[in-house]
């Protein structure tokens, strides 16, 4: 029986057209009249929420949306962390609220002060951190909201499917007067004062197809819901052709190119942090879970190591206790002077029985390329005056419309 690992690399290879088997072209044969009626389904339901006739919860607060048209990695917890970082150190009181992605159920619910046993246990939403302490571990939390909240001081992490329950339990318990919604654009339910859209300047359509025979959530014309756009993975100046096509579909959003950048490696197990220089002329081992592992590769190489090997595995991959040390004696074996990770798997990865070699992982940053005063102004715009229609939610009446919810 094929591994989760292996049928998720085979869907990507279908969906890509990189599978050229008769039984690939049926799949997506097949796949296409699936996207016909996502396309419909999700048009359908904008319309229902932009229009009224589906309800969402407004707060009164700032709510700012960082999300994607596309499936797969754009770069986005990088952004995330940008975001919350600069509107914290601005004067915002900022929650972070995550779905929270392949995370686990916790063994036993967190309690609360001031929330009843019977809220806490049936409502309450994970909280990964408040604005003091980080209070879950990663398999609970998810790995880019524990690494949010490593990250972030001052900011609060939240984890739950339900975010408009996640926001009022930071609206009334931790004080928050700024929700970033993490992987927002999809998410109705509350509404955003503010739309963040990220697209891949390698593929910043996908695919160009929707769901399931392609990587579109949405049709790209939904683009004209965005208030910013940030062009992620910039290897060069965006060409004319791209700005062209996104002012098709939208004509007013301001438009941001960036890149990620190495910062700096830190010793997984010790703490200790070097220079990107300690890695140049280095043999490196390479290992990674995520969506786009080529350009993880390229930035250890851009920094001048020798990559002896890179294994990857799928996305949010869990590793298992033989899948590290079986890396570790590979590299162990083939001589590597250190293991390289990436910052999201580091959250993710056992401790070696035997520890051989050292483990690193690459802090990343946004590094702004074009339209450093876009980025300015919508600091500027979201840390104004809030708007909105404003719901008191105190405390007793709050763990009433939870419980109703």
């Amino acid at each position: 029986m094929a591994s989760n690992d292996e049928l998720e690399k085979w869907g990507a290879d279908v969906i890509s057209g990189r599978n050229k088997s008769f039984t690939a072209f049926i799949v997506r044969c097949l796949l296409s009249g699936f996207s016909l009626l996502f396309r419909a389904i999700a048009v359908t339901r904008v319309y229902l929420f932009k229009s009224g006739r589906k309800e969402q919860a407004h707060f009164a607060t700032k709510v700012i949306s960082v999300g994607n048209l596309t499936v797969g990695g754009t770069g986005k917890t990088p952004v995330v962390e940008k975001l919350a970082r600069e509107l914290n150190e601005a004067g915002r009181k900022v929650a972070i609220l995550s779905r929270g992605y392949k995370s686990q159920d916790l063994n036993k619910p967190q309690e609360w002060p001031g929330v009843t046993r019977d809220a806490s246990y049936d409502v309450m939403p994970k909280v990964v951190s408040d604005h003091e302490r980080t209070h879950l571990k990663p398999p609970y939390s998810g790995d880019e909201p524990y690494m949010l909240a490593k990250n972030l001081p001052g900011v609060s992490v939240l984890v739950g499917k339900d975010r408009v329950k996640s926001a009022k339990f930071a609206l009334n318990y931790l004080q928050t007067d700024t929700f970033v919604l993490d992987d927002g654009m999809q998410y109705l339910n509350l509404r955003h004062n503010y739309d963040i859209v990220l697209l891949d300047q390698n593929a910043p359509f996908g695919t160009r197809v929707l769901l399931p025979r392609g990587t579109l959530r949405e049709p790209a014309f939904q683009l004209k819901r965005a208030d910013l756009i940030i062009i992620t993975k910039c290897k060069q100046p965006s060409s004319q052709e791209l700005v062209d096509e996104i002012r098709k579909y939208n004509s007013h959003a301001g438009i941001i190119e960036c890149r990620h950048e190495s910062v700096e490696l830190e010793n997984l197990f010790t703490g200790e942090r070097k220079p990107l220089s300690f890695m140049k002329e280095k043999y490196v081992a390479a290992i990674s879970g995520i969506a786009v592992p080529g350009s993880f590769e390229a930035l250890l190489k851009k920094n001048g190591a020798e990559v002896l090997f890179h294994q990857t595995f799928s996305d949010h991959h869990n590793f298992t206790q033989k899948q590290i040390d079986r890396f570790m004696e590979r590299s162990f074996q083939r001589d590597a002077d250190m293991i390289i990770t990436t910052e999201k798997d580091a959250v993710r990865f056992l401790r070696p029985t035997e520890l051989d070699t050292d483990v690193y992982f690459l802090r990343i940053e946004i590094k702004i390329l074009a339209g450093q005063e876009q980025w300015d102004q919508a600091i500027q715009d979201i840390c104004g005056d809030v708007h909105g229609s404003k719901i008191d939610y105190g405390i007793n009446q709050m763990e009433e419309n939870l419980r109703a919810v």
